[in-house]
């Protein structure tokens, strides 16, 4: 996906050429005042659909996704289980305002961890819903 938006961003900047971009080249050539603005502006317009394009295509979906990953993160309770970045799982024990607790496997072995070291959380917790269905379909 990345390159494929590079690849486009290339191509269309390749397109779009640096004729208008330099107005003294322009009047040096005879080209009138007022066509030395018009061409600025129709040469720096695809620029600014460009960027316009590559924020909404690459900077909000990820905003949406560290939203959704710090959500999860807090919603973590005592019980859930989860499953760190380095590929640890267990249930969680404690919960602080910025660690917590989880016990891995039979032997109850309690390790402490910051909760962005959090990759899924499996839990109780991590399926949480405001309304249920039985309350829609009452309703």
């Amino acid at each position: 996906m990345k390159k494929t938006l590079i690849s486009v961003l290339v191509i269309c900047l390749s397109a779009l050429g640096l004729s208008g971009c330099f107005p003294v080249a322009q009047q040096a050539a005879g080209a009138p005042q007022g066509a030395t603005t018009g061409s600025m502006l129709a040469a720096t317009m695809p620029m600014i659909i460009i960027l316009l394009v590559m924020y909404l295509v690459m900077i909000v979906p990820e905003r949406k996704r560290k939203k959704a990953a710090q959500q999860m993160r807090d919603s973590v309770e005592v019980g859930d289980k989860i499953t760190t970045i380095g590929g640890m799982v267990g249930r969680v024990v404690h919960v602080g305002p910025e660690r917590i607790t989880f016990e891995t496997g039979e032997d109850r072995v309690r390790i402490e961890i910051n909760k962005w070291a959090i990759s899924v959380n499996e839990g109780k917790g991590a399926n949480k819903e405001t309304v249920s269905s039985d309350e829609v379909i009452r309703n």
